[in-house]
């Protein structure tokens, strides 16, 4: 299966997406820049652009490509401008040619959204709440439920066992992640988990002209706390960013209520991505492509310059609740 996958040929692409779609392609097959899986544009004779994913085994099951698909369907009914896959030759939006699964799109293209006043940060946040509210209909039975117990606690375990770091910088990762996951336990009690797109940063929302903004890319969607979708929007840290906060959830609560307490996970959620990127660069160490593209993972000085990182997001943490008197109440 593997091998199918990485040694992809033209043919091979045409043959799948042809027989998938019954749609006749002329011989364009333009790679796009994708690490984890095989993106490629194609034309049908037509002249209609297509973009063909084909999913790197063992990354995503069926089942969990279904549930992105599935959300991203949900926004389309009700007219929220996405990328939706269409619907294949079997009836599915997920083909599979030689093993390897794959899906179809229409291209579509935008520009990054300019944040040039407050109207900016009111669009986004009513955008965002459109998607959850979408997002709210149904859950995501196999995507990862993203809390600190089923993610990062067996992420920094499996780190600390991995033999990654030398004794002096494993004491240190594991005393400072130590301080954020009991931090992060508080936060979470009581929070409810829905879909979310799960890496909502402004390069995954596109402005069309005449049409909006458009939100692309839920390949990393995830039953998660609401906020996981305004906090990376943010130019800053929380107690920087209060003006924005508070624009984005006027925006946001035209179509859904916001849970204010959500906001004191915004630095816990940025430290548990830190956690989560490392642990993913753990998982591809032993991979060529990754080797070549991150040269320096895994040397002294890497882990210095990430566990430094994690202790300043720590202190981030403390800030935050001093600045708000653990209340986070008056953004």
């Amino acid at each position: 299966m593997r091998s199918a996958f990485d040694h992809f040929t033209p043919d091979l692409i045409l043959d799948a997406i042809e027989e998938g779609t019954g749609r006749k392609l002329t011989g364009l097959t333009a790679p796009l820049p994708s690490y984890i899986n095989r993106v490629y544009e194609l034309q049908t004779v037509d002249g209609e652009k297509l973009i063909a994913k084909f999913y790197r085994p063992g990354r995503w099951e069926r089942a969990a490509i279904e549930d992105e698909h599935d959300f991203v369907l949900d926004c389309a009914a009700v007219e929220i401008p996405v990328v939706a896959p269409f619907e294949l030759a079997t009836g599915s939006t997920i083909g599979e040619h030689e093993g390897v699964l794959y899906s179809v799109f229409p291209k579509r293209s935008g520009r990054e959204m300019e944040l040039r006043d407050e109207e900016s940060w009111l669009r986004l946040g009513r955008l965002v709440g459109r998607v959850h509210q979408a997002g709210w209909e149904r859950d995501a039975e196999n995507r990862l439920r993203m809390h600190p117990e089923t993610t990062t606690i067996p992420e920094i375990d499996g780190l600390l066992e991995s033999g990654f770091m030398g004794r002096g910088q494993a004491d240190r990762f594991k005393d400072v992640t130590s301080r954020i996951v009991e931090k992060a336990l508080r936060a979470f009690e009581g929070i409810e988990l829905q879909r979310v797109h799960g890496d909502c940063h402004r390069a995954n929302i596109l402005e069309r002209p005449d049409e909006g903004l458009m939100v692309i890319d839920f390949d990393d969607m995830v039953m998660g706390p609401a906020v996981q979708d305004i906090w990376l929007l943010l130019p800053g840290h929380a107690s920087d960013t209060r003006r924005e906060i508070g624009l984005i959830l006027e925006g946001y609560e035209q179509f859904m209520e916001f849970d204010e307490r959500q906001l004191r996970l915004i630095e816990i959620l940025r430290a548990m991505r830190i956690i989560y990127f490392l642990s993913w660069c753990g998982t591809q160490s032993d991979d060529y492509k990754f080797r070549t593209n991150f040269p320096d993972w895994g040397s002294d000085a890497f882990w210095n310059r990430e566990i430094a990182d994690l202790e300043r997001q720590h202190q981030a943490i403390l800030n935050d609740e001093r600045f708000n008197g653990g209340a986070f109440n008056e953004y």
